[in-house]
């Protein structure tokens, strides 16, 4: 299997506290991999490095073999997306923000595709022009990584979306980012979910900014 993702000898360091310390990974295209540890260990620190949306202090991430800071910031993003605990909608409506995967790429709205994705998820095409401030906090974080989807980026890393959210609404996150998975997109996905956890086939552990034994 091609790796997708190799970290080598990564540190990350806010003033003189070591955050991450000496990470070295190697990550398979196509796995479904869950980064578990204590509150404060440096998951999400490491998961942002991974995302390019902050940058290590010393050490490097290879992405396909290349070093991710020579990637156009915006075109690296199309390619490992990320998906925040507490979805953010913006705009008037739900369309505005389905819109936008699209805009960016200077593609036409094209409306049945987004009415499919919504029924993945359990809405219909009634949803579309919904409000943002008329949809559940469920609801919510469906459509905000609907919006993360809808062009298949090569890794979604997820941070806790799942938190907060009942079990009827997590159920139909699973069954979204398992389909997925099985269509080919590589998932890094942060979670203190007992069930979750129990759940993982691929875990990896940071404690203390230290990667325990993989």
């Amino acid at each position: 299997m091609e790796k997708i993702f190799e970290v080598r000898n990564l540190f990350y360091q806010v003033g003189e506290t070591k955050i991450l310390k000496d990470i070295n990974l190697e990550i398979e295209q196509g796995k479904y991999l869950t980064v578990v540890g204590p509150s404060g260990s440096g998951k999400s620190t490491f998961m942002r490095i991974l995302a390019s949306m902050i940058s290590a202090t010393t050490g490097e991430v290879l992405f396909h073999g290349k070093d991710i800071a020579t990637f156009e910031p915006t075109k690296y993003r199309q390619k490992v997306s990320y998906a925040f605990q507490q979805p953010t909608l913006f705009g008037k409506t739900v369309r505005d923000n389905l819109a936008f995967p699209f805009e960016v790429r200077k593609q036409e709205f094209d409306e049945s595709k987004v009415i499919k994705y919504l029924e993945m998820v359990n809405l219909n095409q009634t949803y579309i022009d919904k409000s943002v401030n008329d949809v559940s906090g469920g609801e919510k974080q469906r459509i905000a990584l609907l919006r993360n989807l809808l062009f298949q980026p090569e890794v979604l890393i997820t941070d806790e979306v799942t938190a907060g959210l009942d079990t009827e609404n997590k159920a139909i996150v699973h069954k979204m980012l398992n389909e997925f998975n099985q269509r080919g997109l590589t998932i890094l996905r942060v979670t203190h979910d007992e069930t979750e956890i129990a759940n993982a086939t691929d875990k990896i552990t940071i404690k203390d900014g230290v990667l325990q034994n993989v």
